[in-house]
């Protein structure tokens, strides 16, 4: 895969086209966006490859945040994927971040899995409010349904002082802010590695090879019991454009998954909300993690 060198984040404006049609592009669109931001993917697949290919790197799942305003609200990213055959699987809450999330699968079990989430705008402070709703307003109606809609940056303009007092209330929107729409994570399947059984044996190689951990929650969030252990890196700095300053922030992280077999001998393809609240903390610089 290649990476582009701009880290610019583009003011989109454009006419309203249709949505991707084949599944394989679109993702690979996406990865090429998210490589952009997180040149460390491309270290991680050296790492746990069985080649130089990365032939046994399969991707479990991709999220996207946004939030529940009607013009970008999770229904129009989703409308993305139902349009490729994608399916509603579950929904998830998140009380004390206020977000609200449904993850989507396609009935061809090897495509990635698509975890969607949106920030409760109304439950926050009028002040977060206002700022969302002026980034929203300068959303164009027609790039929403846009073939690039997902990895099409911000569609705003906001100043560095904007996003620190998004950030004193919500990580989450303080990230919405400075990049958009784009994807936030991929995440690799352990279960389909050729050289790790273990999600600790995959932890420990980051590790030993200088990459951070979210130790939010533990290194390892979940459990056997649940069906579905998860772990991440803190996620890369990018230099992004504001209004007053470009200024080096948190930009995308990369995660690890083993999910395990449910009682029908089937692998168990949802998600755990207690797990995922923790997951969300990798974009979160204020995180205490080990080195």
């Amino acid at each position: 895969m290649t990476i582009n060198g701009s880290l610019e984040l583009p003011f989109l404006q454009r006419e309203e086209v249709r949505m991707h049609k084949d599944i394989n592009t679109l993702f690979e669109c996406l990865w090429n966006n998210y490589l952009e931001v997180t040149p460390s993917a491309k270290k991680v697949h050296q790492l746990l490859a069985s080649s130089e290919q990365g032939d046994d790197i399969i991707n479990d799942h991709v999220a996207f945040r946004t939030f529940n305003i009607g013009k970008v609200g999770l229904d129009k990213l989703a409308a993305h994927f139902l349009a490729l055959g994608y399916e509603e699987k579950g929904e998830y809450h998140f009380e004390a971040k206020k977000l609200y999330a449904k993850h989507f699968e396609h009935p061809d079990d090897t495509q990635p899995k698509v975890f969607i989430s949106e920030l409760l705008v109304e439950k926050c402070s009028p002040a977060l409010q206002a700022l969302v709703h002026k980034m929203v307003e300068q959303v164009d109606a027609g790039a929403v349904s846009a073939d690039d809609f997902l990895y099409s940056g911000t569609h705003w303009q906001v100043s560095h002082s904007d996003y620190e007092a998004l950030l004193a209330e919500s990580e989450y929107a303080a990230w919405m802010a400075a990049y958009g729409y784009r994807a936030n994570h991929f995440t690799v399947s352990v279960n389909h590695l050729s050289n790790f059984e273990t999600l600790e044996s995959v932890n420990q190689a980051l590790k030993d090879a200088g990459f951070t951990l979210n130790t939010s929650g533990g290194e390892i969030k979940g459990s056997p019991e649940v069906c579905l252990e998860q772990s991440s890196t803190m996620a890369d700095k990018a230099e992004v454009s504001f209004t007053d300053g470009k200024v080096a922030i948190p930009s995308c992280f990369y995660e690890f998954a083993r999910r395990y077999p449910l009682a029908d001998g089937k692998l168990y393809t949802g998600f755990v909300a207690a797990s995922a609240d923790k997951i969300f903390e990798s974009t979160n610089a204020k995180v205490q993690c080990n080195a």
